[in-house]
């Protein structure tokens, strides 16, 4: 019997990355899934990449009305969820100094808002005993240069999984945090390469983990098929570091 067998499950930013590598582990886990993100290109390529029991929901995490229709769609096919792992976010860097409005907004929108909008409105789909998943990253308990306000949104993230425990634990849901640390995936390449000064940042990221190298979306994957499974069925409100050590040493 595989770990998610006849489990309805949706992952948001579920179109690359850590939300498709997930998305894939939870497929051949034997869930159904839902993969939300902004761009219909992207999705449909994620689509044929993971190749059955895959539904794909074009939307954004910060626009209300956009997960409005998400839960509305997933409730006429499916009927039930249960698994969400609220994994959409960005991710942007930025000195003190040079932090403005927009920045702000943009990084607690996509990180914070989303996320907890996600949550709430995936609650009345959610039998008793579901398991949901909240994307951090280590950054939320370290002081990393120029990270202040994306490593904000983490913490909150954090503090949301304790709090929704205590919120939900009499309908037995349990909430966790899988916390990467540095992840190899396209959109860090693409982030960290557009200058020297990048590409060394890269570099020395590598070269922090304790154990040498970056990690893989895949990896994040099977921690989180973990925390959805019923392997995982005595935790919750934890931040499972999956972060070659960084956080630890």
């Amino acid at each position: 019997m595989k770990k998610l067998d006849g489990k309805i499950a949706l992952i948001t930013g579920g179109n690359s990355g850590i939300g498709l590598a997930t998305a894939k582990h939870f497929v051949n886990e034997g869930a159904y899934v839902f993969i939300t993100g902004r761009t219909q290109s992207k999705l449909d390529a994620a689509v044929e990449e993971i190749g059955s029991n895959v539904t794909a929901l074009q939307g954004d995490v910060t626009n209300l009305h956009d997960l409005d229709l998400l839960f509305a769609q997933i409730k006429k096919e499916k009927k039930r969820l249960d698994i969400v792992f609220a994994n959409a976010g960005g991710f942007k860097y930025a000195s003190l100094e040079t932090i403005d409005e927009e920045f702000f907004d943009s990084l607690f929108n996509s990180n914070v808002k989303g996320l907890l909008f996600t949550v709430q409105k995936a609650l009345p789909l959610l039998p008793d005993g579901a398991s949901i998943i909240l994307n951090g990253s280590i950054v939320g308990s370290k002081g990393i240069p120029s990270n202040s306000v994306y490593s904000a949104t983490k913490a909150a993230v954090r503090s949301f999984a304790r709090t929704w425990t205590s919120d939900l634990k009499a309908r037995h849901i349990r909430v966790n945090v899988v916390s990467p640390g540095p992840i190899d995936t396209a959109a860090l390449q693409e982030l960290f390469s557009t200058s020297e000064v990048g590409k060394q940042r890269l570099a020395n990221i590598a070269n922090i983990v304790p154990m040498g190298r970056l990690g893989t979306a895949d990896e994040i994957g099977k921690a989180v098929v973990f925390l959805a499974s019923d392997d995982s069925s005595y935790i919750t409100g934890i931040e499972l570091f999956v972060d070659g050590g960084t956080a630890q040493v």
